[in-house]
């Protein structure tokens, strides 16, 4: 079965659908292939990183209401085994991200990619648009760092992101994480883990039937 994962690296609730789909395909018996498509909750450019605390407190009305929310899905990080230090985390315009993660999937690196950056952003604090950073990234999973740095400097891949980009509205993806399976059957949010093994198993009975 396919699962197709649609997420942005700077999205809490993306890091925590990632891991919650872990633990459900680790009690689930049948095969399955998993692609990562990419999303942007915020196209805008991000000339200068900012931490994103600010940018929670200029978006929700005050550091008070911005404090609470990264409390809250710190806890909810913390039950999944994930430790996010969103104090530290800045902000970041994640287009070349997804390049970078494209470039990855071609080389068998994909979910060590996409792992990284959550890593780097949520308890590194490091600032996922740079291109100096991306390619450190892509040297720590194995790959070469001075050819990720190439790619990520050339335009390459740059239209089939804005185009994968356009589908992922074409199809109706608003929110993230949103898993698809088998091509047909989304979900919304970051499911628990049970609530997603329930689908996994469903939908390989509908689809073996």
């Amino acid at each position: 079965m396919e699962i197709e994962i649609y997420a942005d690296v700077v999205c809490p609730w993306c890091y925590i659908g990632k891991r919650r789909l872990e633990q459900a395909l680790a009690s689930y018996d049948g095969d399955v292939a998993i692609r990562y498509r990419p999303f942007q909750l915020d196209p805008t450019p991000v000339p200068e990183p900012l931490p994103v605390v600010d940018a929670l407190a200029a978006k929700f009305g005050g550091r008070e209401r911005a404090t609470q929310l990264a409390d809250h899905v710190t806890r909810v990080a913390a039950g999944t085994g994930l430790k996010l230090d969103l104090g530290r985390a800045v902000t970041a315009n994640t287009f070349d991200a997804h390049r970078l993660v494209s470039w990855a999937t071609e080389r068998g690196r994909a979910a060590d990619m996409i792992e990284a950056l959550y890593r780097a952003h949520f308890t590194n604090g490091v600032a996922v648009g740079s291109h100096d950073v991306l390619a450190a990234l892509a040297g720590e999973v194995g790959l070469d760092t001075a050819e990720a740095r190439a790619f990520l400097d050339s335009d390459e891949r740059v239209a089939e992101i804005h185009a994968d980009l356009a589908a992922a509205r074409q199809l109706g993806v608003t929110s993230v994480p949103t898993f698809v399976l088998a091509g047909k059957y989304a979900l919304s949010g970051a499911q628990e883990p049970e609530t997603l093994l329930a689908a996994l198993t469903e939908v390989h009975r509908r689809e073996s039937g």
